[in-house]
């Protein structure tokens, strides 16, 4: 699609640039879904990774503040961190602030895992953009990144538009 001169774009090219960025998310959504099964087979599935990924990020935290953070059920959450405690890939702790309530942290082991399969992703991702300009590598990952913070922003609103769940109290 080519931009009119002057750069005025219409409703109807915003939509034809909506579809077609959302059929590009409907296809990684499908070839990452391949890479999730083949992590279940490895003993991982893709949602405890994503916990593990996420506390590593935040530090010590409560489950509840976990749960919101990766956009869960409470109680969805608490079995799936029940089953990376058992691995051995978090552990709880006393929270210090207030010694009857646990925080939960990575291990050794959860943070040994998470370096290898981000040098993992790494080194793939150094091959998919070997043959790219290293000027249009740049230029994509700013616009991928400011991209993922507005989407990640609006995550919240998109469920609630779609009747898949109720924001949380601080989104209203």
């Amino acid at each position: 699609m080519v931009l009119p001169v002057g750069g005025e774009v219409s409703v109807e090219d915003d939509l034809v640039v909506a579809d077609r960025l959302g059929t590009a998310l409907v296809r990684m959504n499908r070839m990452h879904a391949c890479v999730s099964s083949h992590m279940s087979k490895s003993g991982m599935d893709k949602a405890s990774f994503v916990l593990l990924a996420t506390l590593s990020r935040l530090g010590p935290a409560r489950s509840s503040a976990l749960a919101e953070a990766v956009f869960s059920d409470p109680s969805t959450v608490s079995r799936q961190v029940a089953t990376l405690v058992k691995q051995g890939l978090v552990e709880r702790r006393a929270d210090p602030e207030d010694g009857r309530a646990s925080v939960l942290a990575v291990t050794d082991a959860g943070g040994r895992l998470l370096d290898e399969r981000r040098r993992q992703r790494n080194q793939a991702l150094v091959r998919l953009f070997a043959d790219w300009e290293p000027q249009d590598r740049l230029r994509f990952i700013e616009y991928f990144e400011r991209f993922v913070g507005d989407y990640e922003m609006a995550l919240p609103h998109f469920i609630a538009e779609s009747g898949l769940g109720p924001r949380s109290e601080g989104e209203k």
